[in-house]
């Protein structure tokens, strides 16, 4: 047991390995526009894990987790957005991946 235990540990650390973690901020016209569904939906094409939501001063927050080329694409999609969208500014942060499971808004 104590083998199969760490056989798991060695596994669930070689997965988060190979994530990555990036915290976006989005400024624009990216309120009312369907951005955070939109980043949804992109986000479950792309296998991406996190949350997107607004925040009281107009720009949307994310939170984008999972393999380097996935989530460098959807940092690369939020310049564009939902097609109504008419983004100024991103501004990302690449963290240590926490576990993102899934991908939501958050309200």
């Amino acid at each position: 047991m104590i083998g199969s235990g760490f056989f798991t540990v060695a596994v669930d650390a070689a997965h988060m390995a190979t994530r990555t973690r990036a915290h976006v901020f989005v400024s624009g016209t990216v309120q009312g526009v369907y951005y955070r569904a939109n980043t949804r939906d992109t986000a479950d094409e792309m296998d991406v894990d996190g949350w997107v939501k607004n925040l009281n001063d107009g720009r949307v927050e994310a939170i984008f987790e999972g393999p380097k080329d996935a989530v460098e694409g959807m940092v690369e999609w939020c310049y564009t957005g939902s097609p109504a969208a008419d983004v100024e500014d991103v501004t990302v942060d690449y963290e240590e991946p926490r576990g993102e499971d899934g991908f939501e808004i958050r309200y």
